[in-house]
């Protein structure tokens, strides 16, 4: 089995992304071949991992897919890998809210048996480090951390006080990164810019943290404690659950970008249930491709880029047009946006009857719906599980049949051939969606 290290935190900023993206640059560059993860439902982390090991980036969540697949979508993504490093999300023991540490990255830990290495920003910190670290390693029965590595230390008196710090709690410090280290990546409302946004200077700041990392990680400890994970006996997670629909049909996905954020496991799910898959780019494309049949819009930041996609009016049309004849349809989260008549008052795709506008508040978590109606991703009353970040609304016509309820609420639209709602679904947690829509094809 693969070699593999996670690398968790005790909270968010303290430099995971920094320590994983520039582990997997500087490994590969070693010539090893490396399978990046990320726990929990995001999108756009994954992308640097991806531009960083030469692979897709591969998200492992509990939560969305359910513990039991988490090992075998691993082994599927680690297939033929040297090591796999993947990334943790929030504080090592933050899990879904109200669920204990139910998907959080010690969960995945334990679930892969994989030793843990603990970023830590040691900003203000001396001693006292040593009491966070101790504190981290007995918290969570069957969780190794295995090493540190010290963020943002100021001078060389600072490092030898807490690698003394954390001697005397018997952890290796495996490596110490400086403040005037850091490796620059612009943000906004949800988080980095994704990499297909910024691909030339994306590939500089990989390039500069692997540099980083390699002068002040030791990478060979850091390979030798991936190494020490034990076998991990799982089957490797396979997209093909069942015949495929005769006649490859073509089905569309939405991409560039605007709409950045899916799962790798969808299209592979669309491939092995029979689809011809094709990438549309709706910044850049005037037509969907030749005989599509269906088209499958995910997350984005279609607010972002407003202007382009309302002046794409053959494309707009286009879209109209498959949907009135019947084509099958599924969008998320900014793909629902896309088909509402209007964003921000720029003219969209006039699938939806509805209008959709940017607020001030965000909405995220965890969504355990069901299906209300037979619709062309699931019968009426499929349960599963979808996760929800964005910081638009939507204002629904009076009377429209919801894709999904939930305890809090309904969300989203399930008419005929279309249907569209801010949840987020991890299709490998309910792959007879992929199923579903291909077939709805003929």
């Amino acid at each position: 089995m693969v070699a593999r290290i996670v690398i968790a935190a005790p909270a968010s900023g303290h430099g995971k992304t920094t320590v994983a993206t520039g582990l997997l640059a500087a490994f590969a560059a070693r010539g090893e071949k490396v399978a990046p993860f990320k726990v929990g439902p995001d999108y756009i982390d994954p992308g640097y991992h991806a531009l960083a090991a030469g692979r897709p980036g591969r998200n492992l969540d509990p939560v969305l897919v359910g513990e039991d697949l988490v090992a075998p979508l691993f082994a599927h993504g680690a297939a033929g890998a040297d090591l796999a490093v993947i990334e943790g999300v929030m504080g090592l023991y933050d899990g879904r809210t109200g669920a204990g540490e139910h998907g959080s990255t010690a969960h995945v830990a334990r679930l892969l048996d994989a030793p843990v290495l603990l970023v830590v920003d040691a900003t203000a910190q001396a001693r006292s480090v040593a009491a966070l670290v101790h504190g981290f390693r007995s918290f969570g029965p069957g969780v190794r951390i295995a090493g540190v590595v010290l963020n943002r230390v100021g001078s060389d008196r600072h490092e030898l006080i807490l690698r003394d710090a954390c001697a005397e709690v018997g952890t290796p410090v495996l490596g110490v990164l400086r403040r005037h280290d850091a490796v620059a990546a612009p943000s906004r409302h949800l988080g980095l810019v994704p990499v297909v946004e910024r691909s030339a200077e994306a590939a500089a700041s990989v390039a500069a943290l692997a540099d980083l990392v390699a002068s002040s990680v030791d990478l060979d400890a850091v390979s030798a404690v991936a190494r020490s994970a034990p076998p991990l006996s799982a089957v490797p997670w396979s997209p093909s659950l069942a015949p495929p629909t005769p006649g490859e049909p073509v089905v569309a996905v939405a991409g560039g970008a605007a709409f950045s954020f899916g799962y790798a496991e969808t299209v592979e799910l669309l491939a092995a249930a029979g689809a011809r898959v094709c990438t549309v780019d709706p910044l850049r494309d005037e037509a969907l491709p030749p005989g599509t049949r269906a088209l499958v819009v995910g997350g984005g930041f279609p607010e972002v880029y407003a202007e382009q996609l309302s002046a794409n009016t053959r494309l707009r049309a286009e879209v109209t047009a498959l949907a009135a004849a019947g084509g099958p349809i599924a969008a998320e989260c900014a793909g629902l946006l896309w088909l509402c008549r209007a964003l921000d008052g720029r003219p969209m795709c006039g699938v939806l009857d509805a209008e959709a506008a940017m607020t001030p508040s965000l909405t995220l978590g965890y969504r355990d719906a069901v299906a209300v109606a037979d619709n062309v991703l699931a019968p009426a009353g499929t349960r599963v599980t979808g996760h929800e970040f964005h910081r638009t609304r939507v204002t629904p016509p009076t009377g429209a049949t919801p894709a999904w309820a939930w305890r809090e609420g309904r969300d989203g639209f399930a008419a005929g051939n279309v249907h569209a709602s801010y949840l987020h679904l991890h299709w490998a947690g309910a792959p007879r969606l992929a199923y579903r829509l291909v077939a709805s094809c003929a």
